[in-house]
Parts: C-alpha cells; structure tokens; sequence
C-alpha cells in the first residue's frame, strides 16, 4: 500500500526556492566566478514554513 507524503506547505515569499546565488561580476584566482549565497529571510532557507497557529476565539 502506498505511503502519503508528508503535507509542508512551501514558504510563499520564495515558492521553495529558498537560497540564491548572485554573480557579482568578479572572478577568483582560479578563473571561478565569484558568487554571494543568499538565503530567504522568512524561511531561513529552508524552503518550508510552520503552519500558522490556531487563532484564539475570543469572546464568552
């Protein structure tokens, strides 16, 4: 019997694509290009964020 995957929902502001590497037009000493890694701010770079947490009813 098939297995179900695990449900994580994808961080909206980087659609998983969590970390990027940026050219900054340079090269190193061994003809490599010099790149900057960045990684989203809001999953850190794990491509995935935690579920919002129940609201609270307030009220009676």
């Amino acid at each position: 019997m098939p297995q179900r995957a695990l449900n994580t929902p994808v961080c909206r502001d980087c659609d998983g694509f969590s970390t990027a590497a940026i050219d900054t037009g340079t090269r190193n000493t061994d003809g490599t290009r010099a790149t900057l890694r960045v990684n989203c701010p809001t999953c850190k770079g794990t491509g995935h964020t935690a579920p919002a947490p129940a609201l609270a009813r307030a009220g009676r």
